[in-house]
């Protein structure tokens, strides 16, 4: 049912593998490390297709110098946490009630509710562009970072939903049945029992969910436009002239935006990799 570790394989399997994984890795570093190399060369490199080769001149300084203190990056940056922020705290918030609620009581709709949230993960983002651009338009909240937050937060509860709702299944229902027993109201028993024994769910899908907000860009380009309201993923592309494209800035830029998600990943290491997992199995 389950691969063979390599370790069990043939001699000439556990070459092979040895042999391919070094090569896969540098195919799937190589533009992360092509953005990182070209973020410190001049301008002059792109032009003299200089993409692979060492820097004619190291200018990292002075790029990195230019996207913080002469661009609208720092204000990239904020919109980003603004928006990224409370789209986190508000999913995981309705996720863990609406979970509690689909995952201890029993009513007649409770599977068909629980469908719904389901549904949504199937739905193409991609063909809701033009009506939830319309309804943003409609209800003033187009352009604005709390029409965005807004929307993430209604369009990741679903997955949300999914991951608590599975999560707090496999608690012991012997514990809620002991409080109601005491006369504790379900509120209570939430806020007390529920919630502690669900910190290390909590704090998988926040990561998870960080990382998703954060680097969006399809919903950052349809909804929002300018640096009042656009997060970093869209704000890069401020660097685009009409006639001239600043790649060394938009890779300065782009490494950047990435150092969130990455010192959350590894701050947060072992909770995202659980989240991987938790809650998938009863």
């Amino acid at each position: 049912m389950f691969p063979t570790p390599i370790e069990r394989q043939s001699a000439g399997a556990q070459v092979a593998y040895k042999t391919l994984l070094p090569i896969a890795l540098l195919m799937w570093l190589g533009p992360l490390l092509a953005v990182a190399l070209f973020s410190v060369k001049p301008e002059g490199d792109f032009a003299n297709a200089n993409y692979w080769g060492l820097p004619s001149s190291f200018e990292g300084f002075a790029n990195y110098g230019q996207v913080f203190f002469n661009s609208d990056m720092p204000r990239y940056l904020l919109n980003s946490f603004l928006i990224t922020v409370p789209t986190v705290i508000g999913a995981v918030v309705l996720s863990s009630m609406t979970g509690f609620a689909l995952g201890i009581y029993k009513f007649r709709a409770n599977l068909w509710i629980f469908f719904m949230f389901v549904a949504g993960n199937f739905v193409p983002f991609q063909i809701l562009m033009v009506p939830v651009r319309d309804l943003t338009l409609e209800l003033g909240l187009y352009n604005t970072k709390t029409g965005l937050v807004l929307f993430h937060i209604a369009f990741q509860t679903g997955f949300c939903t999914l991951f608590m709702r599975n999560f707090i299944r496999a608690l012991p229902f012997e514990l809620i049945e002991a409080a109601r027993v005491e006369g504790v109201s379900e509120w209570r028993i939430f806020w007390y029992v529920v919630l502690p024994l669900m910190k290390p769910a909590l704090a998988a899908l926040a990561v998870l969910i960080f990382t998703f907000i954060w680097n969006d860009y399809f919903w950052a380009v349809v909804l929002t436009q300018g640096a009042e309201s656009q997060p970093v993923t869209a704000g890069i592309t401020s660097f685009n002239a009409q006639f001239r494209a600043a790649y060394h800035l938009m890779s300065a830029g782009s490494i950047v935006a990435a150092l969130p998600p990455v010192a959350m990943f590894f701050l947060m290491q072992k909770h995202f990799i659980a989240g991987l997992t938790l809650g998938a199995v009863k």
